[in-house]
């Protein structure tokens, strides 16, 4: 419950707070990053509702390209996301993370790319940084 608490609050969140809990893991390593496109596809969940939080789409995204096959030209694969107990965890994985407001109004809004880079111990994300750009 408290990580619906930190995404309900998400547009509010400083980046500096993000990056604190970031910068407290130092023994994490990168694990895997990929870019992907956000299209329209990755704005819905499989029964086309419209999702409503970055998190959501991010996954939606991994969702598509491994379990849908439905893939934006210039997706890139990852070794993590492969697995759905992983893509499970990307909620919680955010939340321990950093991604700008800005970027996740982007992400919201579509037509954007994304850069993604898993950190964490072994083959156990702890989190991620979530760039975008146009």
């Amino acid at each position: 419950m408290t990580g619906l608490t930190i995404l309900m609050s998400w547009p509010l969140m400083q980046t500096a707070s993000a990056q604190s809990s970031v910068t407290a893991v130092q023994s994490d390593r990168l694990i895997d990053h990929y870019r992907a496109y956000i299209g329209p596809a990755d704005l819905v969940n499989s029964n086309g509702v419209r999702l409503t939080q970055p998190w959501q789409v991010i996954r939606q995204d991994r969702a598509n390209f491994y379990q849908y096959k439905v893939r934006d030209r210039g997706d890139e694969p990852d070794t993590f996301f492969s697995d759905v107990k992983n893509r499970q965890a990307l909620e919680a994985m955010l939340s321990n993370g950093h991604m700008t407001a800005e970027a996740a109004n982007m992400i919201m809004r579509g037509d954007v790319w994304v850069d993604v880079a898993i950190y964490g111990r072994g083959d156990t994300g702890t989190w991620i940084d979530v760039k975008v750009s146009d």
